[in-house]
């Protein structure tokens, strides 16, 4: 999960290196590892070498570090980074320090008012990837053109926006995991997800148009077992598992394709299918319940802040006014 050891103690000031911890912190990466997602694992590895690094800078200890060193770390992030990547910083500054049974300087009131600062400047808030929904599927999907590529990325549009999967889950589906059903619909066997790290596996619906889709691009492509969404080169060559990070990449070039403006383009990222999708569901009155079963979300927080701007509508008020009948 961590980096291997010097580094985990890198930033300490050149000082002689405790053994102790550093056997600590060795133990905890070997017994760690694939025990989360691996976009989980290359964070933290990231975040623990702009900490360390910061540390090394400024004279810094950075394992274990007092609590006058975290809050003058995230004082610093704060100028420059948003507030959700700060928090992420200190989640993965927490864990380490968990592996290393010294917790509690993260949870001390220097590290807690400085988060404090940082809200109170910048706030809470956090940009939300521009929704991917239906009217805009149906614009990208029909200016997409005639190649075999064009081919994969109608597929893989299509069946994000069906199954609400994320980026990782979509570039992990194996042609094994589709299922067609009587009728000309289909299910997707989702193994793995970012909330179910063990594999207890979900199963998710893809529609008949997609069905078709994808059943087109496997045809064209000559797919017929292995991971169902591959890269493809120059000259139509078809090659090995789509990389997570090429999703976002593929919904922005479609977008621009179709002739989308630039801030909708920009907006777009890996989960903005699962976003539209969402907000579909909101505005077509579909039942909570519904939605978090599709989304297979745990709590009501990403939806309620997918649909900020569509739920108001369903508030009290609103459906007061409608029985007023005020115009």
């Amino acid at each position: 999960m961590y980096p291997e050891p010097p580094f985990g103690l890198s930033g300490a000031t050149g000082t002689d290196r405790e053994p102790a911890l550093a056997e600590q912190f060795g133990h905890f990466v070997r017994a760690a590892r694939s025990a989360f997602s691996g976009n989980t694992e290359r964070a933290v590895k990231s975040d623990l070498a702009i900490y360390a690094g910061w540390c090394a800078e400024h004279g810094k200890r950075a394992l274990p570090a007092t609590p006058e060193t975290v809050a003058a770390f995230v004082d610093a992030m704060a100028e420059a980074r948003a507030p959700a990547t700060v928090r992420r910083y200190v989640a993965s500054i927490r864990l380490a320090h968990r592996a290393l049974g010294c917790e509690a300087a993260l949870k001390s009131p220097p590290v807690r008012l400085a988060l404090k600062r940082m809200h109170r400047g910048k706030g809470r808030r956090q940009d939300q990837a521009h929704g991917l929904t239906w009217p805009l599927r149906r614009r990208l999907l029909e200016a997409a053109g005639a190649r075999l590529i064009d081919d994969r990325n109608r597929a893989l549009l299509a069946v994000a926006y069906d199954t609400m999967l994320r980026r990782a889950e979509l570039a992990s589906l194996q042609v094994a995991d589709l299922l067609e059903e009587v009728g000309g619909d289909a299910t997707l066997l989702v193994r793995r997800s970012k909330t179910d790290g063990e594999g207890g596996g979900a199963i998710v619906w893809v529609g008949p148009d997609s069905l078709k889709l994808v059943r087109r691009w496997c045809g064209r492509g000559g797919i017929a077992k292995g991971f169902l969404f591959r890269s493809v080169g120059k000259g139509g060559r078809v090659g090995g598992a789509l990389p997570p990070g090429q999703v976002a990449r593929i919904f922005k070039a479609m977008a621009r394709d179709a002739g989308q403006p630039a801030a909708v383009v920009e907006g777009l990222s890996g989960h903005s299918a699962r976003v539209g999708a969402a907000q579909d569901m909101i505005a077509a009155g579909i039942e909570l319940p519904a939605i978090l079963q599709a989304g297979r979300w745990k709590s009501t927080a990403m939806v309620n802040r997918y649909g900020e701007r569509l739920l108001p509508r369903r508030s009290g008020a609103a459906q007061l006014a409608r029985h007023q009948q005020r115009a």
